[in-house]
């Protein structure tokens, strides 16, 4: 005789075990809202991932001043070129003026490094005033290279008149002139001075700002050096 096996039936009062896998639609299968990602991950795009790296600042100055030095070097050579073989050369006092620019620009380079003190102990107000300091000098000592120029001028001296006078004008309107790059890329780093604070860039673009404002310093006393033993002597 065959026996018919009935499974058995759970009470009335018991209910059924909940499944153990992921079957709800949280962690483990708990019926509970998870967010769609874990918190450290973030699913867009990093504005700063593709940005001029921090090191590009100083790699680009660090290109201008080496242009610079093999353009001076270069017009150096042919100054000690000129002078040896010229015989028309007249000797030219250097205008007094020019010592006191050197004291105005060698200035300039002790507020820039109170600035980049500023930063360190990140007081970015202070930082933006000694900058703005820093500009002013710097246009002080383009100001006075300009009377500098009217004193040689009142002389009747030109820049064709003889070939120390073209030297000195040539040599004093092409450091202004690299000079003036540095006041762009400083009052840039002024107005911009919260930006780049923001980003973690204003340590970075002040240093390397300030490298390239030392440089035209020790280039204008090696000029100033140059023009006193070449052309006044």
């Amino acid at each position: 005789m065959a026996v018919t096996l009935i499974p058995p039936t759970l009470p009335e009062h018991e209910e059924a075990a909940c499944p153990s896998d992921n079957g709800g639609n949280g962690n483990g299968g708990g019926n509970f809202e998870e967010p769609d990602r874990w918190p450290n991950e973030n699913p867009e795009p990093d504005p700063e991932r593709y940005a001029t790296p921090l090191s590009a600042y100083k790699t680009a100055a660090l290109f201008a001043m080496f242009s610079i030095m093999s353009l001076f070097a270069t017009l150096t050579r042919f100054l000690a070129w000129r002078w040896v073989h010229s015989r028309d050369w007249v000797p030219i006092k250097l205008p007094h003026i020019l010592f006191l620019n050197t004291a105005v620009l060698l200035s300039s380079s002790v507020t820039f490094e109170l600035a980049r003190h500023s930063i360190s102990r990140d007081a970015i107000n202070r930082c933006v005033r000694w900058l703005a300091i820093t500009l002013m000098l710097g246009v002080c000592f383009v100001s006075g290279q300009v009377l500098a120029w009217r004193e040689v001028v009142a002389r009747g001296l030109f820049v064709a008149s003889n070939p120390g006078s073209f030297f000195f004008y040539f040599f004093t309107a092409a450091h202004g002139l690299h000079l003036v790059g540095g006041f762009l890329a400083l009052t840039y780093v002024i107005v911009f001075a919260k930006t780049l604070s923001k980003r973690g860039r204003q340590k970075t673009a002040v240093s390397a700002v300030a490298f390239y404002w030392h440089f035209m310093d020790a280039l204008w006393i090696y000029l100033l050096a140059l023009l006193f033993f070449t052309i006044q002597r």
